[in-house]
């Protein structure tokens, strides 16, 4: 009797040191989360105070580290967009085929051995991607347009698109998969075809995971970086002209993080603010994708 009362006894400590461990598990990533907003918002505030809001979301120049200094979020802005609505008319389209195919036309054995190796493609490092947009996409662009620049927003948009490509085929095809068999059947019971049956059955029924998807994957590609830094270049430019150079949010604070910017200057300040801007759009797109997930989401 003895050793069950200590075995009862080691039990019921267990269970409530369990759910302290845990529960100081979730409060270590509120803690750095609230860390990472107090510091963005505390660096930001001290931005403004040097440079006017008005400035920041007014001006269409951006050149903090040359004279005249202006501080303008919009070049900044317009290359972050066009780098990512490249990236997504690539993957979107070729994503959700690919998941269209797992899901619906692939034999069970092929698609345990595509979708792994499809996602092989997350893992790859971005500084080779980078790498790769700049030495072999490139000059097939500057081939077929010689105008291009060595340093251009398509490159680097096609590349960030192969890379969150993975990203949206895995979640539509999950959301996909997740669908009852039962509303295919009955789809072929009234004679719809295999692609009928997929594109008019499957696809709305799983629209709220494969929205979900895109809109995951247009938040990756705003804050990719290596990717952007390396092929798109340092020309923060308000264009829509995607064979010219441009800046990114992200590669402008990789640019000025690698020199010497002197702690407390208003170059210091402007990666903060330039961070809070990406954080801000980011956050605002997460919140978008689960408000979009739970209103078309379907239950069965």
């Amino acid at each position: 009797m003895p050793s069950i009362d200590f075995r009862n006894e080691r039990r019921r400590r267990a269970e409530r040191i369990v759910p302290a461990i845990l529960s100081a598990c979730a409060g270590v990533s509120v803690l750095t989360t609230l860390g990472i907003v107090l510091i963005l918002v505390t660096e930001t505030a001290s931005f403004f105070q040097m440079v006017p809001l008005g400035e920041f979301f007014a001006s269409t120049r951006w050149a903090p580290l040359f004279e005249p200094r202006s501080f303008g979020i919009w070049p900044l802005l317009c290359g972050t967009l066009l780098i990512t609505v490249i990236a997504c008319l690539v993957a979107i389209p070729l994503g959700l085929g690919a998941a269209i195919y797992l899901s619906e036309y692939a034999p069970r054995r092929l698609r345990a051995v595509l979708k792994p190796l499809l996602e092989v493609l997350s893992g790859v490092p971005t500084i080779v991607y980078g790498y790769f947009a700049l030495t072999f996409v490139t000059p097939i662009i500057r081939a077929v347009f010689p105008e291009t620049g060595i340093f251009n927003a398509l490159s680097a948009g096609i590349v960030v698109g192969i890379m969150i490509l993975p990203m949206v085929c895995s979640l539509s095809e999950d959301a996909m998969a997740a669908v009852p068999s039962s509303l295919r059947d009955g789809a072929y019971a009234l004679g719809a075809t295999r692609f009928e049956a997929a594109l008019k059955v499957v696809v709305p029924a799983a629209l709220s995971g494969i929205v979900a998807s895109f809109v995951l994957a247009f938040s990756r590609a705003i804050g990719e970086t290596m990717i952007v830094t390396i092929a798109a270049g340092a020309t923060p430019k308000l264009t829509a002209n995607p064979l010219e150079s441009v800046q990114t949010m992200t590669a402008y604070i990789v640019q000025v993080s690698l020199g010497d910017t002197p702690h407390g200057s208003v170059e210091y300040g402007s990666i903060f603010a330039v961070g809070t801007a990406l954080f801000a759009i980011t956050f605002l797109m997460n919140i978008l994708a689960q408000y979009l997930a739970k209103r078309f989401r379907e239950e069965y």
